[in-house]
């Protein structure tokens, strides 16, 4: 008997697993809603699979079951509740019921308070078994920026900078001081997030893209949002020649006609923020960003903006890129805040890429 607790226990954990495996396909394409992944097993064999398709519609259980198969009497599960209100589309619960599903098993409750612990009534009234909180503890970090978003109506902002050992973040004689290995990686990170956050400065001394450069992977390239107090962002940058269909906003203090015509007709959009030096000036700032439909920011820029979100406790994590090098005389821009100093790394190491250079990721806040 406890045998049987016990495979049925390791059963469920395991097809909760591939459900989050699922949900980090789309992980930072789904806009305010959240990526869920869904996974149908009869029989011990799993009969279909999928997630919450790019800016959040369809959901992950529609995709799943809209498909020519017989569901009937097989097991579906999930990594987040299933919906169960109308919105722009039909609950989840709905096609659940429809395709005769037996079991539901779900990783986390919902914090949107039109479905949160409905499903359980409205599935089991239907005679279907649920069970939650598979998982939990792994669902409750997976969602963590969901989290945010429902409770405090804040994007969720992390951060990633490339490091020498001597603590340079730029070389004098080489465009990057990470290798080519590491700058893959970089770009699989920017696809988990629907938003880019840089400064001017940045961009203009890098001329960056700030785009996912990776086959199959370049309709992920995030929008991209430009502190630029004093609106010195060049116009014949990269970023602007190649826009692509994504979305750029930049925010700017300063009035310039001309630009902003210039920019507006490039359909880069203009905000004009009052300022931008406090913590309530950036806060203002996010709450605005989610007013725009974003919901996970990467921020990648300079030492300086770096050092001030650190400072004021807005960054969540923060993905670090550290050579087993010094630069020496070739450094430039040195951590003079030793902020990054401060930071232990110990036990933080992600992974080793090539030339000894690894990878950090810092639970900041």
């Amino acid at each position: 008997m406890l045998n049987q607790k016990s495979d049925s226990l390791l059963k469920e954990s395991k097809f909760i697993k591939l459900a989050y495996e699922q949900a980090k396909i789309n992980l930072g394409s789904t806009g305010t809603n959240p990526s869920v992944g869904c996974i149908v097993e009869k029989n011990g064999s799993v009969i279909s699979s999928a997630y919450t398709s790019l800016k959040g519609r369809p959901h992950a259980e529609f995709n799943a079951l809209n498909k020519n198969i017989n569901f009937k009497d097989s097991n579906i599960y999930i990594s987040l509740e299933p919906c169960s209100h109308y919105g722009k589309t039909p609950p989840c619960t709905k096609i659940i019921i429809k395709n005769k599903i037996k079991k539901v098993f779900f990783s986390i409750f919902d914090l949107d308070k039109r479905s949160k612990k409905k499903s359980l009534y409205k599935l089991r009234k239907k005679n279907i078994f649920v069970k939650n909180r598979i998982n939990e503890k792994y669902g409750k970090k997976f969602y963590e920026s969901y989290y945010l978003n429902k409770k405090k109506k804040l994007p969720y902002l992390d951060a990633k900078i490339a490091i020498s050992k001597d603590y340079f973040t730029k070389s004098s004689s080489s465009k990057w001081i990470s290798n080519k290995q590491s700058r893959v990686i970089a770009h699989l990170i920017r696809s988990n997030y629907d938003c880019i956050m840089s400064t001017s400065k940045s961009i203009n001394d890098d001329n960056s893209e700030l785009n996912c450069r990776i086959e199959g992977l370049e309709k992920k390239s995030p929008t991209v949002v430009i502190i630029d107090r004093n609106f010195k962002l060049r116009k014949n940058l990269k970023i602007i020649k190649n826009k692509l269909n994504r979305k750029i906003y930049i925010l700017t203090s300063k009035k310039n006609k001309a630009k902003e015509l210039f920019f507006r007709r490039k359909g880069i959009k203009i905000i004009k923020v009052d300022k931008m030096s406090s913590y309530n000036d950036y806060l203002h700032i996010l709450y605005l960003l989610n007013k725009l439909g974003i919901s996970r920011i990467l921020l990648e820029s300079g030492l300086n903006i770096l050092n001030f979100f650190l400072k004021v406790k807005m960054i969540n994590n923060l993905y670090i890129f550290k050579n087993n090098y010094k630069l020496g005389s070739k450094g430039i821009n040195y951590d003079n805040s030793n902020s990054l100093k401060k930071i232990k790394l110990k036990n933080k190491r992600v992974n080793v890429y090539l030339n000894g250079e690894s990878l950090y990721k810092i639970k900041i806040n």
